[in-house]
């Protein structure tokens, strides 16, 4: 129901000390500045779209322990020679991990900001080696060998100071307080194919084959309430629909679904049954 060429774009974070954490960004992580303003960042990749929008809020609450938001961003490179350079990168910024796993149909690992917002650096494993698991696809979590994709570089090369052309947000990881729900509002409603909905507690959304433009969890957030509004964390993450007139289709799908979505300059903005904002733009 949703064009298969939809794509994950920007994700908005509140945080409270803009210049660390775009500093961090830089940094660790890779991003280049691409916009500033007094209280926006706007990072992403050389010669690329903007991945990350920092809106410094140094007054706004933290998010409770217990509520619903964002569970992880992540950043996809295009090789894992690529991955082996942003894993040199975070640990000659002393950065530590909070883990790492190959998935079957990826490789990642993961850090968090300076605020807590969970990132998942990755990369994909070719379309033609991904397997299936009777009607989804095969996805596991299993220990990702790091010296394995460090073997991927020149011992003597020096750690790479940016991500390179081509980096996208490969996908979204949030934490929901009911996967059913989720489910109507993402895949009835929005359109997106459910891939994989045997890990207990989670599941895998995506458009046009992909393993998941959008992952659901409710591993710490089950009955979960939202954040309260303004609260540091996410603010919105951005799907990429290639037309206006579809970026409307979908709008509509989600307001007969009892959603209302708010209308803005640059898109339409919906919020799923768990408080998580979704801004629905075009490409063209």
């Amino acid at each position: 129901m949703i064009p298969p060429d939809t794509t994950v774009g920007k994700v908005r974070l509140r945080v409270a000390d803009l210049d660390d954490l775009a500093t961090f960004y830089e940094r660790v992580v890779g991003l280049e500045a691409l916009e500033r303003s007094a209280d926006v960042a706007r990072l992403g990749a050389a010669d690329g779209e903007p991945l990350i929008e920092l809106v410094g809020a140094p007054d706004a609450p933290p998010a409770p322990s217990f509520s619903t938001g964002l569970f992880h961003l992540a950043i996809l490179v295009p090789d894992r020679a690529e991955l082996a350079r942003s894993l040199q990168r975070v640990a000659a910024a002393g950065w530590r991990l909070t883990g790492a796993s190959d998935h079957l149909v990826s490789e990642a690992f993961y850090l968090q900001d300076p605020e807590g917002n969970g990132i998942e650096i990755y990369r994909d494993r070719p379309r033609e080696e991904w397997r299936r698991n009777g009607d989804e696809l095969a996805m596991a979590t299993l220990p990702l060998d790091l010296e394995s994709v460090l073997g991927e570089l020149d011992p003597s090369e020096r750690a790479a100071s940016g991500m390179p052309s081509g980096t996208t947000m490969g996908h979204v990881h949030l934490q929901v307080a009911d996967i059913p729900a989720a489910e109507a509002f993402y895949n009835r409603a929005l359109g997106l194919d459910v891939m994989v909905r045997s890990y207990p507690g989670a599941l895998f959304l995506a458009a046009g084959g992909y393993h998941h433009h959008l992952g659901l969890n409710t591993w710490q957030s089950e009955g979960a309430p939202a954040p309260p509004e303004g609260a540091l964390g996410l603010d919105r993450y951005e799907l990429v629909l290639p037309s206006v007139a579809e970026r409307d289709s979908a709008a509509d799908r989600l307001a007969e679904g009892s959603t209302d979505p708010e209308r803005l300059d640059e898109g339409v903005v919906a919020t799923d049954p768990s408080g998580n904002r979704v801004l629905l733009s075009a490409r063209d």
